[in-house]
């Protein structure tokens, strides 16, 4: 099995089984065909190969990026422009999207990025309550209910193929908190390290873009 076959039977056994708080709703994308001909697509594209990859984990999908087409931080409109994949989703952008493209234009374009970096999330299943996106440490109680879930997928996509020395975290405050914590107890990764979040740059740092992905090119420097 190649890094994309086994990132495929990954999503597709993604399910979350433990009871959430009321009105949070599990947004699983990957129970969608055209998503996952989207993903496979993608990743056969990328990840057509045995390469070990250093990983950088986000949140949980959103319901414009990754909640569309299954493939973090990757919205309709950079499938088809940075990745070179026609889709028929509706072309709708998406903030965090839009900057971890801008970053990987700068450092060669998705070809050589993807070779060397596989992005994933601390949940890898996103969640919705009254419509909006909503993040597993925004409810105390669904943080404590999804560990088993968490920490489940955290191993299997460590097991995809991912170099164990580094982890990226994206989003250097509750996301990396909980990481930080989650590791201490687990033991996976040698060293995490804290990246802001590209919504938080989009929407409150916008006029420094360029320092943000200049740094973090540095930071990640393949």
């Amino acid at each position: 099995m190649t890094f994309a076959d086994r990132i495929m039977a990954f999503y597709d056994k993604l399910k979350i089984n433990e009871q959430l708080p009321e009105k949070v709703e599990v947004m699983n994308p990957y129970t969608n065909e055209s998503t996952k001909k989207a993903c496979e697509v993608f990743y056969h594209k990328f990840y057509h190969d045995n390469r070990t990859r250093r990983i950088i984990l986000g949140i949980n999908p959103g319901r414009f990026g990754a909640g569309v087409t299954g493939i973090p931080f990757t919205d309709p409109i950079q499938l088809e422009k940075a990745c070179g994949i026609s889709n028929n989703f509706e072309k709708k952008p998406e903030l965090s999207s839009g900057f971890i493209y801008k970053l990987i234009e700068n450092m060669g374009g998705a070809k050589p990025f993807y070779s060397h970096y596989y992005i994933g999330a601390v949940s890898p299943l996103g969640f919705v309550k009254n419509g909006k996106n909503f993040n597993y440490y925004d409810d105390r109680k669904l943080e404590q209910s999804l560990k088993p879930f968490i920490v489940k997928s955290l191993v299997q996509q460590i097991a995809l193929g991912v170099n164990t020395e580094k982890c990226y975290c994206l989003g250097n405050g509750k996301n990396y908190a909980y990481l930080q914590r989650l590791n201490e107890e687990l033991k996976i990764f040698h060293k995490i390290i804290p990246l802001p979040h590209p919504r938080w740059i989009m929407q409150y740092r916008r006029k420094q873009l360029q320092k943000y992905i200049d740094e973090m090119s540095r930071e990640l420097s393949i």
